[in-house]
């Protein structure tokens, strides 16, 4: 008699184990989907982010990531620090010296247009219109080097100079204005703030931080009308798009300085040259960024220098600047030059092959 028990064909077992392995290893393989997907993005994240290389492109800007970086890195760096002006005491001239940054920081109601020492003697500027912060920004052009630097060979004048010649000529330049006498209280004001700025620099030392922030030059020369659409976009809600700035209510100095016209800096200026305002506008505007985090690219801050240097200024003599023509920088925009570039590329670059020939006739002369 036949065992009815067994089953009639004898591969189901096997068909049955088969099936019971497939499902399991169904189940192990979503399991394993699972943990692909939930761990092993995060960790090609990491190993993504550790070895972002900090490239630039030709203008000089960084990828976000590799920006992220590159100033992760530079916050390390130990940047000069302005001594606490709460801590001036009778011993270091302390009247004198908060005599000294207030005409740094108001500078016109003393000396502009309603100047209550000598009225219409500047063009109603403020020093710290370029030497931002009372002179106590990081790349804001301050005054941590001066105390320690002069006097020193400058060769724009060809001689040696003191601060006072120093301070003199930024009166003369930057506020178009008539220099002060050295011994006036005032000039000693001003010289006794940047000297206690500086007090705690070592003579000959330059801190981090001191001057401006160098950029990357473009391989074409700078482009008014393109800078013209940077000043549209980023600067006219302050300077006013006819370039002219903001007065105050009491109309005795500039909320927002004139960037060119008649009350502006004149082309005797530093800032009249391209590359040296490219640099002050890109780590300083606008207004509330710092070197850390700029707004604009290396390409914008030159074309909307080139903008601005395009306009109508006050003149200045200069006939006796630079006795050494072969010592005129790169982007001085006056001629005659040694180095048989022309005043146009001086004035608007390409800058490169410039400060190529330059290095060059330096390494000759050495």
């Amino acid at each position: 008699m036949k065992d009815k028990s067994k089953p009639d064909n004898p591969l189901v077992p096997v068909v049955s184990k088969l099936i019971n392995c497939i499902i399991v290893m169904f189940l192990l393989i979503l399991v394993m989907v699972f943990l692909l997907v939930k761990y092993i993005p995060n960790t090609l994240e990491k190993i993504e982010t550790n070895n972002t290389s900090i490239t630039s492109e030709k203008n000089g800007n960084f990828t976000d990531e590799a920006k992220k970086l590159e100033l992760d890195q530079k916050d390390t760096i130990d940047y000069w620090t302005a001594p606490d002006i709460a801590s001036l005491n009778l011993n270091e001239n302390k009247d004198l010296i908060l005599y000294g940054k207030d005409l740094i920081v108001h500078t016109s109601e003393y000396f502009g247009q309603k100047g209550k020492l000598v009225k219409n003697n500047t063009n109603g500027l403020n020093c710290q219109n370029c030497h931002l912060e009372a002179g106590t920004k990081i790349f804001g052009n301050n005054f941590s080097a001066v105390a320690s630097t002069y006097p020193k060979y400058r060769a724009r004048s060809g001689t040696k100079e003191d601060i006072y010649k120093r301070v003199n000529d930024c009166f003369e330049r930057s506020l178009n204005g008539k220099g002060l006498d050295t011994n006036s209280k005032e000039m000693q004001g001003i010289v006794s703030y940047i000297k206690w700025l500086g007090k705690d620099v070592k003579n000959g030392d330059k801190p981090n931080g001191s001057g401006l922030k160098d950029l990357v030059f473009l391989d074409r020369a700078s482009n008014p009308e393109k800078g013209k659409m940077v000043y549209l976009e980023k600067c006219q809600s302050c300077h006013q798009a006819n370039g002219a700035g903001k007065l105050n209510a009491e109309k005795t100095g500039y909320i927002y300085p004139p960037l060119w016209g008649g009350n502006s800096y004149n082309d005797g200026a530093g800032l009249y040259r391209i590359a040296t305002f490219a640099k002050y506008v890109k780590y300083n505007m606008p207004q509330g960024i710092n070197h850390s985090s700029p707004q604009l690219s290396d390409e914008e801050a030159l074309d909307v220098a080139a903008f601005v240097n395009s306009k109508v200024r006050p003149h200045k003599n200069i006939k006796f600047d630079w006795p050494k023509i072969e010592e005129k920088p790169f982007d001085h925009p006056f001629g005659p030059y040694a180095d048989g570039f022309n005043e146009k590329q001086h004035k608007y670059g390409p800058f490169p092959p410039i400060k190529n020939k330059l290095e060059e006739m330096n390494k000759e002369k050495d």
